[in-house]
């Protein structure tokens, strides 16, 4: 029988475990997307994470008999979360574990015990911090290539999971479209009602808009009032927006970007889309340097995949079913074709959310990797 010994991470050769296991549990595997290691290492920084101005995060890790890395995981209490949905959960993120029912168990237990120590009653995941992290643990189509904003895991997780008693909470899905040569009639004349009836326009930004004219907020603010509702979600802080801004903004497209204003110059939507950079982040095995800035350069400005991410879509909620998602399509498709794209794939959707998922049916979209978010009352 395996000894396990599951640890908080407190020292920096923990911390170089905790951030090394994932390359080795999924060496050989083919349909992995590692996460880019300085990303992770930021996750703990209270500097680089705004989110830790309102969560508790606690990683651990977990070492065999022999001093061997088995496993790993990350306890967060989101106390703005907790308190807007009137919980009291922990929640459990990054978790990875070799195929032993010990391992997974003991680094569960770990968490929901640092968790009923500060007075938490149930425990839930794979989440983040925020809803923009990686969430939901893929229980469905593990033969297939994961994404830089998706959570990739062997089939025996779920199983571990199930075994120790966690049910499921909610499940997401992700959408596959072949990109159509031309615009559907359906979403051409939608777009262009909308356009006549309402004033909406479709503006592309420029990095001046964004550095000089406050775009970037308003972006972000409009994503607080479009996934307001949405399962587990707590709206950005100022602090977070400035963060996601100076990260993230620099690696978008603008082309494929398409923000949507209405006549008085109100941001009312926008689709988040870019080039896949899954190939190049494998090759770059997580590692930024010496060489890993290279793949990733070399994908978003020379050697484009064939495959378009389409990482979110918002719109503003008094203007939902007025045709904005019609103007998203319409603009993005002759983007997609000039960019050479065959396909694309959106990011997770909640199973239940039937007014987003229904705007892709002139598309004849494939349902594909389901994930689940699990839930135990902790005892």
């Amino acid at each position: 029988m395996r000894t396990v010994n599951v640890k908080k991470v407190e020292t920096k050769r923990e911390m170089d475990d905790f951030v090394a296991f994932p390359s080795r549990l999924y060496e050989t595997c083919p349909y992995y997307v590692p996460d880019l290691e300085t990303d992770i290492r930021e996750t703990f920084d209270p500097k680089k994470n705004a989110g830790l101005d309102f969560s508790d995060i606690q990683p651990f890790i977990a070492y065999d008999e022999n001093g061997t890395t088995v496993g790993r995981i990350t306890g967060i209490i989101n106390h703005h979360a907790n308190e807007k949905w009137h919980t009291k959960n922990v929640r459990f993120g990054l978790i990875e574990f070799i195929d032993d029912r010990q391992v997974s168990a003991a680094l569960l237990k770990a968490v929901e015990e640092w968790g009923k120590e500060r007075g938490m009653e149930s425990i839930q995941g794979p989440m983040g911090i925020f809803d923009f992290d990686k969430e939901g643990m893929l229980v469905e189509d593990f033969d297939q290539l994961g994404s830089m904003i998706t959570i990739y895991n062997y089939p025996y997780y779920p199983q571990h999971l199930e075994a120790l008693g966690y049910e499921k909470e909610v499940d997401w899905v992700q959408i596959r479209i072949d990109v159509p040569k031309e615009i559907p009639e359906k979403y051409a004349r939608v777009a262009r009602l909308s356009q006549e009836m309402f004033g909406l326009q479709v503006k592309k930004l420029t990095t001046e808009d964004v550095e000089k004219r406050g775009y970037g907020k308003k972006v972000f603010d409009l994503l607080n009032q479009a996934y307001a509702p949405l399962f587990g979600y707590t709206e950005l802080s100022d602090r977070q927006i400035e963060l996601y801004v100076k990260r993230y903004v620099p690696l978008l497209d603008w082309d494929m970007v398409p923000v949507i204003e209405n006549e008085q110059h109100e941001v009312i939507g926008v689709a988040i889309t870019m080039g896949s950079l899954s190939n190049a982040l494998r090759e770059a095995k997580g590692k930024f340097l010496p060489f890993g800035w290279f793949y990733l350069l070399r994908a978003l400005k020379w050697k484009k995949e064939e495959k378009a991410e389409l990482f979110l879509i918002a719109v503003r909620p008094d203007y939902q079913g007025l045709g904005v998602n019609a103007l998203f399509f319409n603009d993005l498709i002759p983007v997609y074709n000039r960019n050479h794209f065959k396909w694309a794939e959106t990011g997770p959707q909640l199973e239940d959310n039937v007014k987003e998922l229904s705007q892709w049916k002139p598309l004849h979209p494939t349902f594909t990797k389901r994930r689940r978010c699990y839930k135990k009352k902790i005892e």
